[in-house]
């Protein structure tokens, strides 16, 4: 099987539009225009979601989080991101054992000053994080450190936190502890915040705002993207995807999902996969019965390709051995099945295609990618 990196830029909306392939990535997401209102939380979810921040932003929003997770969610938005490792070989803390599932990161939060122990070198990190707390590791992220501060540094740190409004829709005083919806509130927020160096932290992570000083998170697709590739029934997603997927983001079919959902559908039929690295996120597309609109996969065997009337080098769809026509628009796939592509009649094709449905449940196919067997 031959699968192909996703090469293409994504340089704001107007190339997401020009560049339909793209948008297969993200078709989950609505217009910027219509959230432009930041207090949407299923956008902000989405944003912290495929930034890598946090893992699985769906479920479980008014769960507490611990100082262990919170580390985990510091290292994920610095740039110290790449180098966390899965075991850490020392013990920070004496009730941070090495093993321990947030060691790595809680020594890199407690390296860096982001976040700090209690008497007698403890760190405690199945207590809930509060606002405070967490207060103190994203003002380290924008650059402040304890010489910022004077007077009553807890007031001063707390004080600066709220001008740069870092609390937006965020309901908690200093020493009340937070959920996960906080949480993703919060990082949204420090998305959205200048460093003190005068940048929007987004960039950071790969992301822009955009005319409206929101996050626009399509940047993270600029030659980050990897796919499609072809996941056969039974497989282990894991051997395709090179970071830990059981903590990967899991958008299916544009909406977010779990790892156990995928792998169910893995286990009964085949699947379409892209993913990032950096934001540990992958999207998945099931197979046309499993779709009603949207994108799916279909998979099957050249059987015609039909080229315009008007430009017999140009190829409009192709038929596969379903009986189904599937429409070829733009210049990438149209190449793609030219004959300078690479695909011929003959060929064991899997194409990813955009599915619409009609009043009258008619059924129209545009491909916007392709795994060739």
């Amino acid at each position: 099987m031959k699968c192909r990196a996703w090469k293409w830029g994504v340089r704001g909306l107007a190339a997401v539009t020009a560049v339909t392939a793209v948008s297969a990535g993200f078709s989950a997401w609505p217009s910027m225009e219509a959230l432009a209102a930041d207090d949407n939380m299923d956008y902000r979810r989405k944003v912290v979601g495929v930034t890598g921040i946090m893992s699985n932003t769906s479920t479980g929003l008014q769960e507490y989080v611990t100082r262990g997770q919170f580390s985990r969610m510091l290292v994920n938005a610095s740039t110290y991101r790449d180098y966390l490792s899965t075991a850490s070989s020392v013990s920070v803390y004496a009730d941070v054992p090495a093993s321990y599932e947030y060691a790595p990161s809680i020594r890199i939060a407690a390296d860096h000053n982001w976040m700090t122990g209690y008497l007698g070198g403890v760190f405690k990190p199945d207590q809930a994080i509060t606002l405070q707390e967490a207060a103190r590791g994203v003002l380290a992220l924008l650059g402040y450190t304890n010489e910022d501060f004077s007077g009553n540094v807890l007031d001063s740190r707390m004080s600066l936190f709220y001008s740069l409004e870092l609390n937006d829709s965020l309901n908690r005083q200093p020493t009340e502890i937070l959920t996960k919806e906080d949480c993703i509130n919060l990082f949204y927020n420090l998305l959205k915040t200048d460093t003190k160096s005068g940048q929007a932290y987004a960039a950071v992570l790969g992301a822009d705002l955009n005319s409206d000083g929101e996050v626009n998170p399509m940047e993270l697709a600029d030659n980050t993207l990897k796919g499609p590739k072809l996941i056969r029934k039974g497989s282990q997603l894991g051997d395709y995807v090179p970071f830990n997927v059981q903590e990967a983001n899991i958008f299916i079919n544009g909406e977010a999902s779990s790892y156990e959902s995928l792998k169910s559908y893995i286990s009964s039929g085949y699947v379409v996969i892209y993913y990032n690295t950096t934001a540990k996120t992958v999207w998945a597309y099931l197979t046309d019965e499993d779709v009603q609109t949207g994108r799916c996969a279909v998979r099957g065997t050249v059987e015609t390709i039909y080229y315009s009337s008007s430009n017999v080098m140009t190829p409009t769809a192709v038929v596969l051995d379903d009986g189904q026509e599937y429409k070829l628009t733009s210049s990438e796939m149209q190449f793609a099945f030219s004959i300078y592509g690479s695909i011929r009649v003959g060929d064991r094709v899997t194409l990813i295609c955009e599915k619409t449905v009609n009043a009258n449940d008619d059924a129209t196919y545009t491909v916007v990618d392709y795994v060739e067997d």
